[in-house]
């Protein structure tokens, strides 16, 4: 009876049918504007593969609302006094969706399939975005079924925040080897693969023999691909979409107060959620000698930072949603951040003094480039920073030429935004370590500072959080000493979400976390 049950609720998902006989099943349905380009984890890099594989697989770890790492497969964990030797013990009674290409009905992961896992995503011709993650794991190995011993090259306290990302989620080898494993994804997690077509829909059921008690209490997840974010919203609107992530130019100022709050006419019909979000908007120079702007002087990118009012920016144009950064790169929501620093607040006198001490004449050009999303920020920026004397022309590109370009060190002063690959401020301060110089690593800028890359060193050996998190702070302050960019603001994730939806929870890495959702059917 459950087989033909389960197979009858398939087939009204895949058809999208909104028949009354599905009324009483728990359908949690999104949209995925971007589309899904993978289901398989050792290519979740952006946020809609991340999302959708999230559901169906787990890794040795995970990251609980308040960016703490929990248990997941592995139950406890222990760390060698060297912070080099990681042993974990797993959890016995976790099982593989059932597939028939497993030759068990009921497949127990062990141990040995991690390390299948792991040295899946490190082989060259998978091509895993991933596969960086175990850049500094020298080797891993099972000691038996439930044990599974990892061993770096070198400490680095993140490492488990590392193990969380859905790159390190364990897959069968039974069906890897057999399948695409892109389209028809087998996993662990508290919901299963049930059917997908591309641009069209997506559809997960609930998995029953879920290890973590209870879970989940939905029955089915829906993903749309409408790519229109106005029509998803009216979607939404219509009750057809349980929830709208992120805040688009299209219906903002429908919805949200120039405060960032529900309108009256929206207020007890939806649902507004929001919460840090690891995620810096930033401009950034290249602080090398390719770098023939005035840029190059400190004075010019100090009267930049002082020379346009952060807090009006924000209330203006994003409606209050996200923080002005006036402290330095690490972003509000990690532990490390601190209101401490001493960063830039609007100070137009200020600019203009800088950019007398640096002979700068009123009127001098600067070429700023940026994506067409981010446009009204740097028009806003651009008028600001004219009323100081510079004179900003705003190059638009578009988003994969504009990538490529700070990719590579070809553009002087360009708009970025870095989003958090793990919960750790070092993620962050990689970005101007003087060994991670761009296109080999993330150093964008060029920024080379010896006291800089000193204190690096130190803190990714540093195993004491408090000690780390001082040694980042300081960090943080050398960016802004030197001005190596202008932090713009820390984001904020905003979700707007049907009064019948409970238990809908995030983190600062904007995961979807769906398995203690519960939908009530009105």
């Amino acid at each position: 009876m459950k087989l033909r049950l389960g197979f009858f609720l398939s087939v009204l998902l895949a058809a999208c049918s909104n028949d009354k006989q599905t009324e009483n099943y728990k359908i949690f349905k999104y949209n995925e504007s971007a589309g899904v380009s993978s289901l398989d984890p050792a290519f979740a890099k952006d946020q809609a593969n991340i999302w959708a594989t999230a559901q169906l697989f787990n890794g040795l770890v995970q990251l609980d609302k308040d960016l703490v790492v929990q248990p997941a497969i592995a139950k406890v964990w222990d760390i060698a006094a060297d912070a080099k030797t990681y042993t974990f013990h797993l959890r016995t009674d976790v099982l593989f969706h059932q597939h028939e290409l497993l030759s068990e009905q009921e497949r127990l992961v062990t141990a040995h399939d991690f390390v299948y896992s792991f040295n899946r995503l490190t082989e060259a011709k998978v091509a895993s975005p991933g596969a960086w993650v175990m850049n500094n794991v020298q080797s891993y190995e099972a000691l038996n079924d439930s044990t599974l011993r990892m061993i770096l090259k070198t400490a680095f306290p993140p490492f488990l925040g590392l193990l969380s990302m859905p790159y390190c989620s364990v897959v069968p080898e039974e069906v890897v080897s057999q399948i695409n494993f892109r389209d028809a994804p087998v996993g662990t997690g508290p919901f299963h693969f049930q059917y997908w077509k591309d641009n069209v829909k997506l559809v997960l059921r609930k998995n029953p023999d879920y290890f973590e008690q209870g879970l989940p209490k939905l029955d089915a997840v829906s993903v749309s691909f409408i790519k229109d974010k106005q029509t998803a919203f009216l979607a939404f609107l219509k009750g057809e979409l349980d929830f709208i992530s992120g805040l688009d130019a299209s219906y903002k100022d429908e919805v949200l107060t120039r405060n960032g709050t529900l309108k009256e006419n929206y207020q007890g019909k939806i649902n507004l959620q929001s919460q840090p979000y690891l995620n810096t908007e930033y401009l950034g120079f290249l602080m090398d000698e390719r770098n023939l702007s005035v840029t190059q002087q400190k004075a010019v990118r100090k009267a930049i930072n002082f020379g346009f009012d952060r807090v009006k920016m924000i209330k203006y144009l994003r409606n209050n949603i996200g923080t002005p950064a006036l402290e330095g790169f690490i972003p509000k929501g990690l532990p490390s951040f601190t209101n401490d620093l001493q960063g830039y607040d609007y100070n137009p006198e200020k600019s203009k003094a800088l950019l007398i001490e640096a002979n700068i004449p009123l009127g001098t050009e600067v070429i700023l480039s940026t994506t067409s999303s981010y446009l009204d920020i740097c028009e806003y920026i651009q008028n600001q920073l004219q009323e100081i004397g510079l004179k900003i022309k705003v190059e638009v590109n578009p988003p994969s030429t504009h990538r490529q370009m700070v990719a590579t060190s070809k553009l002087d002063f360009f708009r970025g935004s870095w989003i958090a690959d793990y919960a750790d401020a070092e993620n962050y301060l990689a970005l101007f370590y003087s060994k991670n110089f761009c296109p080999n690593g993330p150093n964008y800028t060029h920024f080379k500072n010896k006291s800089f890359d000193a204190l690096y060193e130190l803190a990714i050996h540093q195993t004491n959080d408090t000690i780390r998190h001082a040694l980042y702070q300081k960090m943080d302050q050398i960016i802004l000493d030197e001005a190596a960019i202008v932090p713009l603001y820390y984001d904020q994730i905003i979700r707007f979400v049907q009064t019948n939806i409970e238990h809908f929870e995030s983190n600062g890495m904007n995961m979807l976390n769906l398995k203690k959702v519960n939908k009530i059917n009105l």
